[in-house]
């Protein structure tokens, strides 16, 4: 069985310099890589290192910054019942490979990702809308995001709601 603390270690030893930070905190442990080298880093964590199933898959939006945004991968291992996290940068128009090949679930949470925070997902199957109307412009999870300009539909009635 292999734990995050681990995991780290092999991912640095057999990754390099594709492993640009390892951060322990509170008991966990997210491990920094290079968003071209996504995917055989995610299978490696799948195959040696039994990180199993991937139970979340989101982003961070550090407006400001450079690069701009977070993927983050949180695995866990059914196995060890332990929990790694994989981070990796990216500015708004560059994409991500998908690790939806390695990861089944990755599908709908990379639409997810791509839909609320604009991130695309370079090789994914299905890259669409999953939450918002297919006409809707922007991305609403941006910290960017103006929400004063959206224009919602409103209920159209002529009946006045009585009061008792």
């Amino acid at each position: 069985m292999v734990g995050p603390v681990e995991a780290a270690e092999a991912l640095r030893r057999d990754f390099g310099g594709d492993v640009l930070d390892v951060v322990h905190f509170r008991g966990e442990v997210s491990v920094l890589v290079r968003r071209e080298n996504i995917v055989p880093i995610a299978t490696y964590c799948r195959e040696e290192l039994e990180y199993n199933f991937l139970s979340d898959l989101t982003c961070v939006d550090w407006l400001g910054r450079e690069p701009r945004f977070d993927v983050v991968y949180h695995l866990t291992s059914l196995v060890s019942w332990t929990r790694l996290r994989l981070k990796v940068q990216t500015e708004e128009d560059e994409a991500v490979p998908t690790v939806s090949g390695v990861w089944g679930a990755a599908n709908w949470a990379e639409r997810e990702v791509y839909d609320l925070f604009g991130i695309g997902f370079e090789g994914h199957p299905d890259l669409t809308r999953l939450l918002m109307p297919s006409g809707w412009i922007g991305h609403p999870l941006r910290k960017d995001y103006r929400q004063s300009e959206i224009a919602l539909p409103r209920p159209k009635t002529d009946k006045v709601l009585e009061t008792q």
